[in-house]
């Protein structure tokens, strides 16, 4: 049997980085479990900023959370007041957890860092819950796959994009599997620089997984770009 690796953690030390920066031998468990549940919640929360991706540093009694989206002034607010409730509700929700698993919570204070994501059509995440929303909306599935593999590849380096769509689509009585390709996808390659999110579109019939594969070229280390101009 085929074994399915994750593009992402496929390439973890090579083109992409841990979303959780820190390492704390006596409570790695207890603070690796405060940045999973508040990474799942804030993805809840912030659903309609089309938040791309959500990275969380720590030093001691800090935590700093990095929110990568393509709307940043919903999450910023006037004035910076958004931030400021969102940090307090990042706060009572790390002192739910610590009472929910009777374990001191270590990030005192809480900072979040917010930036703007560039060309949103080029994430795969973004493009994902973009998807998503045009399903809930009610709109025909191949429509919405159509118009974002169009908005993908008119996209400035991008060289191949592939979406797929799984459950009772279009309120069919059986679920089924369907996808749209264009350009190629190297999957096996750990220097193509593929990005790849998985998103869940909320229908009255059911749940519609949505997959997102966006590749971007090659990526070449000093070495080889070395050699291939030695060797033009």
């Amino acid at each position: 049997m085929t074994h399915h690796v994750h593009p992402y953690i496929f390439r973890i030390g090579q083109l992409t980085n841990w979303k959780s920066r820190w390492f704390d031998r006596k409570n790695f468990a207890a603070q690796l479990r405060e940045d999973v549940l508040i990474r799942e919640w804030l993805e809840k929360k912030l659903r309609a900023s089309y938040v791309e991706q959500i990275e969380c540093e720590r030093s001691p009694g800090k935590m700093n959370i990095i929110i990568r989206t393509s709307r940043p002034g919903m999450i910023i607010g006037r004035g910076g007041d958004g931030v400021e409730r969102l940090k307090s509700d990042i706060q009572k929700r790390l002192r739910k957890i610590s009472e929910r698993f009777h374990a001191p919570s270590h990030a005192a204070e809480v900072k979040i860092t917010v930036e703007e994501v560039r060309q949103p059509e080029s994430h795969a995440g973004i493009v994902g819950q973009m998807i998503a929303d045009d399903i809930e909306r009610r709109l025909p599935f191949r429509r919405a796959m159509r118009t974002a593999l169009q908005k993908v590849s008119a996209s400035l380096g991008v060289e191949g994009v592939k979406i797929a769509l799984k459950g009772r689509l279009g309120g069919a009585e059986m679920a089924r599997y369907e996808w749209v390709k264009h350009g190629r996808i190297p999957l096996q390659t750990m220097r193509a620089n593929v990005d790849y999110a998985s998103r869940t579109a909320y229908t009255t019939y059911g749940t519609v997984g949505i997959k997102v594969w966006i590749y971007k070229g090659m990526v070449f280390g000093e070495n080889e770009k070395r050699k291939m101009q030695s060797g033009n």
